[in-house]
C-alpha cells in the first residue's frame, strides 16, 4: 500500500511539474509547444491549456491562413477538457474564447450562419454559473453582446444581445482584475467605438503602463499603442 501511496504521489507531482511547464511555455509565448504538451497530458487542465495556447497562437503568431486551424484546434482541446470535467469552468471559458474569436476572424455575420452565437453565450454563462469572479469571461460576454448590437436591432433582438450589459461586464471584470492589459485594451475597443474617445484613450494608456509580464501581455500592448495611435 505504500509504495501505491508513493506511486501516487510521485505521479501527481509529476503532473503539477508538467502543468506548470505549460504555464511557463505560455508565458513565453511558446504557443506551439505548451500546446503539445498539454495533448499530451490530456488532464482537464492541461487541455484547456492547451486550447488557451492554441488560441494564443492563432491570435498573435500564426500565419493569416492558419489562423482558423489553430482556433478550431483550440475549441477542439476545450471540447475535450471538457468531457475529462464538466464542472472545470475553464474548459468553458476556453471554448467560448476559441469560437468568439474564430467568430471575429471570420466574420459575425458567418458566425450567426453557423449557428455559434448561441454556443458561444451558453458556454460563457457556464463558465460564470462555475465561478462567478470569472474576469476573462465577464469580458468575452461582454463583447458577446457588443458584437452583436454592433450588427444592428435585428440581429441584437433575435440573438438576445443587450448593450446595457456590456459597460457594466467590463468595469467588473476590471474591478476583479485591474492589472490585466487585455481587459483593458478590449474595453477601450468598445469605448472607442461608442464615441467615448477619451475614456478610450485612458484605458490604453492605463495598458500601457502596467508591466508586460508574459507574451501576450506585450502583443496586447502593442496593439494598445496602435489603437491609441488612432485616436489622436
Amino acid at each position: 500500500m505504500r509504495r501505491i501511496l508513493l506511486a501516487f504521489g510521485l505521479a501527481l507531482g509529476l503532473t503539477a511539474l508538467a502543468q506548470a511547464e505549460i504555464g511557463n511555455l505560455l508565458e513565453g509565448g511558446r504557443y506551439v509547444e505548451a500546446y503539445q504538451l498539454g495533448q499530451r497530458l490530456a488532464s482537464a487542465e492541461s487541455l484547456a491549456l492547451a486550447a488557451k495556447a492554441a488560441s494564443f497562437y492563432a491570435m498573435y503568431q500564426a500565419k493569416e491562413g492558419e489562423r482558423a486551424e489553430w482556433f478550431q484546434k483550440a475549441e477542439a482541446a476545450a471540447s475535450e477538457a471538457i468531457k475529462k470535467d464538466p464542472d472545470y469552468p475553464e474548459g468553458y471559458f476556453e471554448r467560448a474564447r476559441a469560437l468568439g474569436r474564430l467568430s471575429q476572424y471570420k466574420g459575425i455575420l458567418q458566425a450567426l450562419a453557423e449557428g455559434v452565437a448561441p454556443r458561444i453565450r451558453s458556454d460563457l454563462e457556464k463558465t460564470l454559473r462555475l465561478k462567478p469572479d470569472h474576469a476573462g469571461a465577464m469580458v468575452a460576454l461582454a463583447l458577446w453582446h457588443f458584437e452583436l448590437v454592433q450588427k444592428g436591432w435585428f440581429v441584437a433582438a433575435t440573438q438576445g444581445a443587450d448593450g446595457s450589459k456590456v459597460e457594466p461586464l467590463m468595469r467588473r471584470a476590471i474591478e476583479l482584475e485591474p492589472n490585466v492589459i487585455i481587459h483593458r485594451v478590449e474595453y477601450a475597443k468598445v469605448l472607442a467605438a461608442w464615441g467615448k474617445k477619451e475614456e478610450a484613450r485612458k484605458q490604453l494608456e492605463v495598458a500601457l503602463s502596467l508591466p508586460a509580464k508574459t507574451a501576450a501581455d506585450r502583443y496586447d500592448q502593442e496593439r494598445a499603442r496602435q489603437e491609441l495611435a488612432k485616436l489622436r
